[in-house]
């Protein structure tokens, strides 16, 4: 397990309701994207959101990562994958048929990983046109729940990615992480598999950080955080540090 730089990072006090985005929507690759951090930054971090599109709670993380680092800039990218229809929030967890009927569908039409991951390069390449240096020094790039499992295919041989970093991940394989080939970062809420979490450490041979977070359910740093409760908040802020850290300490 890589150490987490704790130095670099100040988080803000995070918002529990009512956040309002510090960032604007420009169309990047063609896509919707939520951009955030300062416009002369030289790193980039590359944001996959979860399946509920862009929540509050998934913006505020973004502004997090791009206004918190004392020591490096990040401009922060979130393209809107789902085209302005990501799946329904009260389908998740299924109470219903309908719910799983739902969702299925959503993942088989809408949530394919090949059709999203053709998607990053032309959002990445028109990002670096706007750099002031003419193009980012370095990117990371973050997933969250479904994201996660984007972002760690992006992470193979020849990756445009220096670090990446998963949260809460679903369809999490460790068959995956032996072709990882940059530092990764991985945190676990207590729904993740924990042989699957642990397989996949195993099977990492690059310099990583992995931890479960035992009070959190799947999704605590995206959609489904309840920030108006306090253990919540908490995890939430030392989750995004967390991740901070280790880019600060990789890109």
């Amino acid at each position: 397990m890589a150490s987490v730089s704790k130095a670099c990072c100040s988080i803000p006090p995070v918002i529990s309701k009512g956040y309002e985005a510090k960032g604007e929507y420009k169309t990047l690759g063609g896509l919707k994207t939520y951009v955030t951090g300062p416009a002369d930054a030289t790193h980039a971090i590359l944001i996959v959101y979860d399946i509920f599109g862009f929540f509050p709670q998934t913006l505020q993380g973004a502004d997090i990562l791009a206004f918190s680092d004392k020591d490096k800039k990040y401009r922060v990218y979130m393209p809107d994958f789902f085209e302005g229809e990501p799946a329904d929030i009260s389908w998740y967890p299924p109470q219903t048929e309908e719910h799983k009927q739902k969702l299925g569908n959503f993942f088989q039409t809408k949530a394919a990983p090949p059709a999203t991951l053709s998607k990053i390069p032309g959002v990445v390449g028109d990002a670096n046109k706007e750099a002031s240096s003419g193009a980012f020094s370095s990117w990371g790039i973050l997933g969250f729940c479904w994201g996660a499992k984007v972002a760690v295919l992006t992470l193979g041989k020849d990756t445009a990615f220096k670090a990446g970093a998963q949260c809460h991940p679903a369809m999490l394989d460790p068959k995956d992480a032996a072709n990882v080939t940059v530092p990764i970062v991985l945190l676990a809420s207590k729904d993740e598999d924990k042989e699957a979490v642990k397989g996949f450490e195993k099977n990492l041979k690059v310099a990583h950080h992995v931890d479960t977070y035992p009070t959190q359910i799947h999704g605590w740093m995206a959609a489904r955080s309840d920030l108006e409760d306090p253990e919540v908040k908490k995890e939430y802020e030392r989750g995004y540090n967390t991740v901070l850290g280790f880019f600060h300490e990789h890109l």
